[in-house]
């Protein structure tokens, strides 16, 4: 498949801006494959879908505030510091991205905090945005995470055109986030509330907890017509023996096994065993899904609606089909359906 297969004309005003009042009361496509029935529900009805044994997997990975606005020594200049990846602990040594990029050169300092609380070397170019800077910091290691706690924002996507708000600090993060290194939300999860987890739960729903930390690559454009010339940016991931033993359970008593999102089918994807099992893994994975795939795992996924020439549509596409995921976007445009991040969801059974 082609990367202009993939383009098709999203009304700016669908792209939502911010969330539903409730987590769980978004808007719910539900897809289904056999049929290509296309039916209209709110997200709480997805209780219907499920019986005892089914297993949803989810991401628990949570969102740090990546997002920091500093200035530069001399000039005074407002530069916007993008935390992507911690590299070294004890020499407080971080990749990022820096915009503007043009004013920034190796040997810059940085301020940020009123009082000047945290100061930062450019001590690297990693590529034409990147950079790597050394947090000149004296104080303990979890002194210098509450600095940057206390100073970055919440790192919502560019596309969402807006600064974050306090409000954000809660709503961009699933109600199960718990192991912290994403800058980019799992957006399928952030419509589940407790209430329904535990109404899940009661009707003998089984989570399983998988760890993907997002990164921008969820975000970055794919700029060659070849999908199979695009290369993803790696992202850490974990799967545990129990979260593996979960799957692979309901797996042998044929149960359902609903991916929730992209970043966890990703992950499940990227350690599969030869007899089509799921295995336990850390490290790192690349793994690129676009259309024909065959998919060894879930049987079902929930995903939100993408923009279009993105590698999470491809994705979903992937899994639902091509042609009746585009038949799908296109009654989501409709019915004005809200996209992206704070967007309503889709189910694909």
């Amino acid at each position: 498949m082609k990367l202009s297969d993939f383009r098709f004309h999203l009304p700016p005003e669908l792209i939502a801006d911010h969330p539903t009042p409730d987590r769980d009361g978004s808007r719910l496509l539900v897809v289904t494959r056999k049929t290509g029935e296309i039916e209209h529900k709110m997200f709480k009805d997805i209780l219907g879908y499920f019986k005892e044994n089914d297993v949803m997997i989810i991401n628990n990975t949570k969102v740090f505030p990546a997002r920091l606005y500093g200035t530069k020594e001399k000039t005074g200049a407002r530069i916007e510091v993008f935390l992507l990846r911690e590299l070294n602990r004890e020499a407080r040594l971080w990749d990022v991205l820096v915009d503007p990029a043009r004013k920034i050169r190796i040997g810059n300092k940085l301020y940020f905090g009123e009082n000047d609380d945290l100061i930062a070397e450019v001590i690297d170019n990693t590529t034409s945005r990147g950079r790597t800077l050394r947090f000149l910091f004296d104080g303990s290691y979890d002194e210098f995470k509450n600095t940057i706690q206390r100073l970055g924002q919440t790192p919502l996507p560019k596309d969402m055109n807006r600064e974050a708000l306090p409000e954000d600090k809660d709503r961009y993060q699933t109600v199960f986030a718990r192991h912290e290194g994403a800058v980019a939300a799992p957006t399928a999860g952030m419509h589940f509330s407790r209430e329904l987890m535990k109404r899940l739960e009661l009707k003998g729903v089984s989570f399983a907890e998988v760890t993907l930390h997002a990164g921008l690559g969820n975000f970055r454009n794919v700029d060659v017509e070849d999908l199979t010339k695009h290369k993803m940016d790696s992202e850490e991931i974990n799967i545990e023996q129990r979260a593996a033993d979960i799957v692979n359970r309901a797996k042998a008593e044929r149960a359902n096994i609903c991916a929730i999102g992209t970043t966890v089918m990703r992950t499940i994807e990227s350690s599969v065993s030869t007899n089509g099992t799921l295995k336990p893994f850390s490290g790192w994975t690349n793994k690129f899904i676009f259309p024909p795939y065959e998919f060894s795992i879930a049987n079902c996924m929930v995903s939100n609606f993408h923009l279009p020439q993105s590698t999470l549509m491809m994705m979903v596409a992937g899994f639902a089909g091509y042609d009746l995921l585009m038949e799908a976007y296109n009654v989501a445009i409709k019915d004005k359906y809200r996209f992206f991040t704070y967007g309503d969801a889709m189910l694909v059974i």
